[in-house]
């Protein structure tokens, strides 16, 4: 029910924190979990805080990059505790598990939570389609990363019990991104690709300077986030960044060439 869902969870400093969090996760049927850049792991501290859920962290993936372990996901939901400059669609607990419940059916969905400190950083969180956020009480919101990583595991196995005992009335539907497409929607890694191309582009064609590109590429990355391009519309942009680079090359020989 649950093996598309997996945590991930990045520069972890404490291990206890990533044995908590795999036990965390196993309560809820969840045991995919990847480690980008963990202080330290493998860790005695780690098993003995998992307890019982050792299997998690033998099979947990650890990879250097937050693209490595989204790269295959074609929803990421970011962890976030704090507003940011540029406002990006967010959720709740609930509302996050419902989503990853509508696509884990079919696609890999990844869970992603920062660090204990301070989170996850602005440029990690523009590589999320949404951002998830706890309600935590106003006066002490101050939550541990594997009491996080239990509140959204137990929503989205929450999710999909009650959506097994009863289908979701029309009217409660989650938007239109979440429910079957005509086309598989492109993962993560390709959507990297496509906003390298988008800015190379831009930058062909003048309309983003290299040395003041301001917010241009962050409310890009959050425009196609939420909207979620299948394959064909994926494609069909590539074609257009492409045409319009040719053509912005065409124009600039035509300027070089000598009048006669």
């Amino acid at each position: 029910m649950l093996a598309n869902v997996r945590i991930v969870l990045v520069n972890t400093s404490l291990p206890a924190n990533i044995g908590a969090a795999a036990r965390a996760m196993k309560t809820m049927g969840i045991t995919s979990l990847f480690l980008v850049e963990p202080k330290v792991f493998p860790s005695a501290e780690a098993t003995s805080l998992a307890s019982g859920a050792s299997d998690v962290l033998v099979n947990a993936r650890v990879v250097a990059t937050l693209e490595e372990a989204v790269g295959d996901c074609s929803l990421v939901l970011g962890t976030s505790a704090r507003s940011r400059t540029i406002p990006w669609p967010l959720m709740d607990a609930r509302q996050a598990g419902e989503a990853v419940r509508m696509e884990s059916g079919t696609q890999q969905v990844a869970i992603v939570f920062g660090r204990e400190d301070r989170g996850l950083t602005n440029d990690e969180l523009q590589r999320c389609n949404y951002h998830v956020c706890i309600p935590s009480d106003d006066e002490y919101g101050v939550l541990n990363v594997a009491a996080a990583v239990q509140v959204i595991s137990y929503e989205v196995r929450m999710a999909h019990l009650l959506a097994a005992e009863q289908p979701v009335p029309e009217g409660q539907r989650m938007p239109v991104q979440f429910l079957h497409w005509d086309q598989e929607v492109v993962p993560h890694g390709d959507m990297e690709r496509f906003y390298e191309h988008f800015e190379r582009m831009m930058v062909d064609t003048g309309f983003l300077s290299p040395d003041n590109p301001r917010q241009l590429m962050a409310r890009a990355r959050r425009l196609f986030g939420r909207v979620r391009l299948d394959r064909i519309e994926y494609n069909m942009w590539r074609g257009i960044f492409t045409r319009l680079q040719e053509i912005a090359a065409e124009l600039s020989l035509l300027k070089k060439k000598p009048k006669e």
